[in-house]
Formats: structure tokens, C-alpha cells, sequence
């Protein structure tokens, strides 16, 4: 049994921030990520709007915290899937692909995973035509024709910066109108490899081996159109990684952590931060804001409040 005062599920910018504020309090830590850690940062072409850092890449600002975190101390294990937890009592346990960790406190920061738009071709093709990250396949696709799925902020400006590599970029919006901020809906209209065919969905994904094509219909009229493509971007939103949590902590009904201004959640000595808890904005800042708080509520839950902050 190794022993932490606080063991971190996630790292991502919520977990990475509550491993730097506990590590440098002198607080044992272990950050565990079932991935190479980042969050969904990684998955950014660019960060712009990160206070006090010129526009970046987002795995060059996720590589820049997993460094700050390891310098404070903390253990970081990556690629680690968790087999079983005990949350419930005074001591927290977590086994990890046959090792047992311990620690008087949890943090809850797996963010989640890209929502799928749940058709048989579109399991069909990922990996070989369909993916949900801009940055890692990007430039799979150069001189090719690609379609965008989505309407956030998310889906234009990746949009946009595929367009570096794609020939033609195509957004199909199952609206009338997009959901993301002006700035981001300005930059896709004003690109000219850039067009939409809005109020559709998509119907299947085809081709043989590899995509060549996306089967389109019009939620007005009805009707159908194929679009040839060999590259299809999906990004309409995410789903938190809490099936390992149910029935433990309290969810909402779209399975998001429950937790209040501390980011305590319904069972004592864990906490959430990030994307996986119930809020309304994701952004890195509120997933940093998250982490700082959850691990001072960690720190208060484990030693007791700070008297100078009483």
C-alpha cells in the first residue's frame, strides 16, 4: 500500500492546478490519467484567451503544467486505468492496474470524453476518415476536402484552423444558427475555404476501407445530398467520465458531479473539479479556478481551515 494525503484522478489544467497548489503546500500527491495527461487542452490547435500567455498550443501549455506539477513534487502516473476505489471511508483507496494507493482525500478531474453522434458508419470509420481531434489529425488530411461537425465555438474555430491543411472545410450545423462567441463565427465566415449547409444532419458516413464520402439530409425539405469527403471533424460537445461514480456521488441527470462552491461532492473528503462537475462554462480558466479551489477544500477537510482565512 502506498500511502498520499491526496490522490488526483485526471490530469488535465483542473487536476494538474490541484496537484500544484497541494504539492506546494507540502501535501503528498499522486495524479493518475488514464492518458498521457493534458485534458482536453491537448486537443487544441491554439490557445488565445489563457490570461497572461500570448496565443500558444494548447499541448504546449498542457506539457508546460505537467512540468510545473512534477517540479512541485507531484507523482504523476500516466496511462493508468483505475480497476476499483473505496471513496466511502476515512481512507480513500484507488487500485490502479494491480498497485493499491491510499490517501485521506480525492480529487475528481477526468473531464470527459468527445460526444459521438451514436451511427453504425461512424464506428465504422473512426481512425480511418473520422476523428474528433483537430491537432492530432489535422495534417492526415492536407489538400484534402473535410467536413466539420458541429456549431460551438469548438467546431468553428478548429474549423478554421483545419483549413491549413484541408483543401475545402464544410460545417454541417443541425441549426439555423451557430452557438459560439461572434469573434469565432467571424473567423469561419470570413475564410474563404470555409461553407456551411446549415438545419442538416448527418445520415451515414460512407466509403469501404477509408471515408469518401458524407450522406447529408435537410431537416426542412427532407432531402438527402452525399458531400465527397475523405476527412469528417466531430465536435458537438463532451460527455463526463463518470460511470466509474454512479451510485457513489451524487450525479445530475446528464451524469455530471454534483458538488458545491468548494467543490466538495456528496461524499466526504472527495472532491470534483473541471469539466466533470455540473457548471455552466468549461473553459481552461474555470477548469484552473476549479482545481485551486478543490484543493484548498482538500487541504481545510484534511487540517482544518486556515485561521488567517477565518
Amino acid at each position: 500500500m502506498k500511502t498520499f494525503d491526496s490522490i488526483i484522478i485526471g490530469a488535465g489544467p483542473a487536476g494538474l492546478t490541484a496537484g500544484i497548489y497541494l504539492a506546494r503546500a507540502k501535501q503528498k500527491v499522486l495524479i493518475i490519467d488514464k492518458g498521457m495527461g493534458g485534458g482536453q487542452v491537448i486537443l487544441t490547435h491554439a490557445v488565445a484567451n489563457y490570461p497572461g500567455v500570448p496565443e500558444t498550443f494548447g499541448y504546449k501549455l498542457a506539457s508546460e503544467m505537467k512540468k510545473q506539477a512534477a517540479d512541485f513534487g507531484c507523482r504523476i502516473l500516466p496511462n493508468k486505468e483505475i480497476s476499483s476505489m473505496d471513496l466511502k471511508g476515512k481512507v480513500k483507496t484507488v487500485t490502479a492496474e494491480g498497485e493499491t494507493y491510499e490517501a485521506a482525500s480525492v480529487i475528481l478531474a477526468v473531464g470527459g470524453k468527445p460526444r459521438t453522434l451514436g451511427l453504425e458508419s461512424e464506428k465504422k470509420f473512426q481512425g480511418t476518415g473520422i476523428s474528433y481531434c483537430a491537432t492530432c489529425d489535422g495534417d492526415f488530411f492536407t489538400g484534402e476536402d473535410i467536413v466539420v461537425v458541429g456549431g460551438g465555438n469548438s467546431a468553428l474555430e478548429e474549423a478554421v484552423s483545419l483549413t491549413q491543411y484541408a483543401k475545402s472545410v464544410t460545417i454541417v450545423h443541425q441549426f439555423d444558427h451557430f452557438q459560439a462567441y461572434a469573434h469565432a463565427i467571424k473567423a469561419a465566415e470570413d475564410n474563404p475555404k470555409v461553407s456551411f449547409i446549415m438545419e442538416s444532419v448527418i445520415e451515414e458516413f460512407l466509403g469501404d476501407e477509408t471515408l469518401t464520402g458524407i450522406r447529408v439530409k435537410n431537416k426542412k425539405t427532407g432531402e438527402s445530398a452525399t458531400i465527397e469527403a475523405t476527412g469528417a471533424f466531430i465536435f458537438i460537445g463532451y460527455v463526463p467520465s463518470t460511470e466509474p461514480f454512479e451510485g457513489i456521488i451524487n450525479l445530475n441527470d446528464r451524469k455530471e458531479i454534483l458538488t458545491n462552491e468548494d467543490m466538495a461532492t456528496s461524499v466526504a473528503g472527495v472532491f470534483a473539479a473541471g469539466d466533470v462537475r455540473a457548471k455552466k462554462f468549461r473553459q481552461i480558466t474555470t477548469a484552473v479556478s476549479d482545481g485551486t479551489i478543490a484543493a484548498l477544500s482538500a487541504m481545510d477537510y484534511m487540517h482544518g481551515p486556515d485561521p488567517d482565512k477565518i
